[in-house]
């Protein structure tokens, strides 16, 4: 699975981790936050619907980096479907960052995974399904306004 990077370029995700870890060595008593969040969008007229996920290392109120995955698959007509798509997709690059990191000598970070669903609009009824399933793989969750990796950074992504 390769991310993008702007800077950066082309990135494996062993890649990312000591991109971010470099990034986290600049300012050693930084308070960091490491986030991830997917979004998808349908293009109705390719018949396909495009899915980002990002991984951002936040250094709270002094900027970010961050590291796109994109990806398209077959149309996802059912929004039900793509939010559990998302939520899937970023448990996964979740689940493997954890990995990495474990394997290092440093104390692993906490990870959070931003969704992209919330209080207002037809994502509501998903919020308890969700967020269950994702604290109950051991991850802190957001949901919006709070999800910025989802609703915004992978946003950006998903119409380009």
């Amino acid at each position: 699975m390769d991310f993008v990077n702007a800077t950066k370029g082309k990135l494996s995700l062993p890649l990312v981790v000591q991109d971010m870890l470099s990034y986290m060595r600049e300012a050693p008593d930084a308070e960091y936050k490491i986030t991830i969040g997917s979004d998808s969008q349908n293009k109705e007229q390719r018949r396909q619907t495009t899915f980002v996920t990002a991984v951002i290392v936040h250094r709270v109120g002094k900027g970010a980096r961050y590291y796109i995955h994109k990806k398209s698959r077959p149309l996802f007509k059912a929004m039900r479907q793509r939010m559990y798509t998302e939520a899937s997709m970023s448990l996964l690059v979740c689940s493997k960052l954890q990995e990495l990191f474990e394997e290092l000598p440093q104390q692993s970070p906490n990870l959070e995974i931003h969704l992209d669903i919330g209080q207002n609009g037809a994502t509501q009824p998903l919020i308890k399904e969700l967020l269950g399933w994702v604290e109950g793989s051991g991850y802190e969750a957001k949901i919006k306004p709070d999800s910025f990796a989802a609703s915004k950074v992978a946003d950006r992504y998903t119409r380009v």
